[in-house]
Parts: C-alpha cells; structure tokens; sequence
C-alpha cells in the first residue's frame, strides 16, 4: 500500500468518524450507521496493511556471523 493509499484510507477513517459523530449528536441513526461502516472499513484496510507489512518483515532468512544465509 501507497503513501496515498495509506492517507486516502485514513481520511476515510477521520470522514467516517465525523459522519458517525453527526449522526450521533444529530439523533441521525442512518448517518450514524454509515459513518461507522466508512470508519471500519478504513480501519481494516489500514489494520490489513499493518499486518502484510509484519509479514514482510519476518521474510528475510536468519544469517550467520559472516552475513551468509543459513541452511
């Protein structure tokens, strides 16, 4: 994921969160409903992202004291 795919999902995230806040002061059910699915969904691409870049980061081969691969 992009720099600008990881802002657009975080704007998303903050839009959703407004919506729902609005919703929620506004006595607005359906606004608020659609601010927390925009806001979940945001968090799970977000969450998604975090988790693909932990997988990434286990991928490199252990090495020994020379920097050689081992096994």
């Amino acid at each position: 994921m992009s720099f600008i795919d990881k802002a657009k999902a975080k704007a998303e995230e903050l839009l959703g969160r407004a919506e729902e806040v609005y919703g929620e002061s506004h006595g607005d059910a359906a606004a608020q409903v659609a601010g927390e699915a925009h806001r979940l969904e945001a968090e799970v691409e977000l969450e998604e992202e975090r988790a693909e870049e932990a997988a990434h980061d286990g991928d490199a081969r252990p090495t020994d004291e020379d920097g050689r691969t081992a096994g």
